[in-house]
């Protein structure tokens, strides 16, 4: 099978859930099958990336859209003249005229099977309609996510943004996806609500995986028994809403009863409202080596997302260590978890330090969460992930798209 796959953004480093979701897929897919990446980004020119890219996924065509958004002035520049579109930003500042021509060029000419449009963001990059069937890959509902994000901001104006962007997606996004041939979710949660908009779209459910080369117990690790545990791209609103919300209004609980306990954030470009929480019980990793060693120090991993969307690729990592976790309801949303076997979960500070408390005090009621996390996370290998993926995308590939090169109208 030839796949022409189109991404917006650099996909390495790996430093976020969708650049870990997306990178795996594609390395396993580029094993047995043509796989052409699409790799195309702004900004800087960088050639090491261009050059690691090029190395590691060997069907990559990076290519580089220019400095549109070198400097803060530039995107603000940008976003002054997307204001009036109507259009989302997340979607319109990753719309490029070099990438709408490549795109409808190599669809128009059919040198691939099947194309996939990776996230919405590269979505106004595709034609309206393809002369090669294409789908969609939906890490996330973006309206909900955006909703969710404004309702967790605390700034106001970071907060009439979002509210902005949110409005701007609801109208978007239905559109958007009854404009592709499938669209595929990783959740079903998500499925449910992209059905709700757009009750026609044929969805299918491809799960979040884990790499379990990398991600696995290590018997000679020495943990700490009293070791909390938060990992996250430190610098996503719902991350630091996360960790102050937990600090806040969970930590004291917790240290009321585990005096011994510790709390451990890791994770890339630390906010300064994350930095603020660095003190004698709380350590703030910013970007790290390896996460693996982190998790393996760990004796409980805390999830207290309370917005966000798509699935917790983290969760996850953290089973296939081994280690038990404590989320709210949103943190574990969209995976196959089973409450009081595999994972804990609580939407209350209370329950939320409760639970956390037990699993430091109870090493017997730990190490059985631990084996739950285990095996539900043996069940989620990336080659199993990845297979699935591929058979969506062949059954994409036998849909008859409907002929015509018209590309989506934007203001770029």
């Amino acid at each position: 099978m030839k796949i022409l796959w189109v991404k917006a953004g650099k996909i390495l480093p790996l430093d976020t859930g969708g650049k870990i979701r997306s990178y795996n897929i594609l390395r396993h897919l580029s094993a047995r099958h043509e796989v052409t990446f699409l790799s195309y980004y702004g900004g800087e020119r960088d050639e090491d990336y261009e050059r690691k890219i090029t190395d590691e996924l060997p069907g990559s065509m990076p290519l580089y859209t220019g400095a549109w958004d070198r400097t803060p002035l530039h995107r603000q520049l940008r976003y002054l003249r997307w204001f009036p579109s109507g259009l989302p930003f997340a979607v319109t500042k990753f719309t490029s005229k070099k990438v709408q021509r490549l795109v409808a060029s190599w669809l128009s000419e059919r040198r691939s099977d099947v194309a996939v449009c990776d996230f919405l963001s590269a979505s106004l990059n595709f034609p309206s309609n393809p002369r090669t069937p294409t789908a969609l890959f939906q890490h996330n509902v973006e309206s909900v996510l955006w909703q969710r994000q404004a309702e967790a901001e605390q700034n106001p104006l970071n907060r009439r943004v979002f509210q902005l962007e949110a409005v701007r997606m609801k109208r978007y996004e239905p559109a958007a996806l009854q404009r592709f041939q499938h669209i595929i979710a990783v959740s079903e949660a998500d499925r449910e609500q992209m059905k709700g908009m757009a009750p026609g779209a044929p969805i299918t459910v491809v799960p979040t995986g884990v790499d379990l080369r990398q991600f696995r117990p290590d018997p000679t690790a020495k943990s700490s028994p009293f070791r909390v545990m938060f990992v996250g791209s430190m610098d996503w609103t719902p991350n630091i809403d996360a960790v102050e919300w937990f600090c806040a209004e969970i930590w004291p609980r917790v240290l009321a009863q585990v005096p011994q306990a510790r709390f451990r954030i890791v994770g890339r470009a630390p906010d300064v409202r994350v930095l603020k929480l660095a003190g004698n019980t709380v350590e703030v990793t910013g970007t790290v080596a390896s996460v693996v060693e982190h998790f393996r120090e760990a004796a409980v991993v805390a999830v207290p997302l309370r917005a966000g969307g798509g699935t917790r690729l983290k969760i996850l990592e953290a089973m296939a260590v081994g280690k038990a976790v404590v989320s709210t309801t949103v943190g574990a949303e969209g995976l196959d978890v089973h409450p009081g076997r595999d994972i804990m979960l609580a939407d209350d500070r209370e329950n939320f330090a409760h639970a956390v408390i037990s699993l430091l005090q109870d090493p017997d009621l730990r190490g059985r969460y631990e084996r739950g996390a285990l095996e539900l996370a043996a069940r989620y290998d990336w080659s199993v992930i990845a297979e699935r993926f591929a058979e969506v995308l062949e059954q994409t590939g036998r849909h008859t798209p409907i002929p015509g090169p018209a590309l989506v109208s934007v203001k770029a």
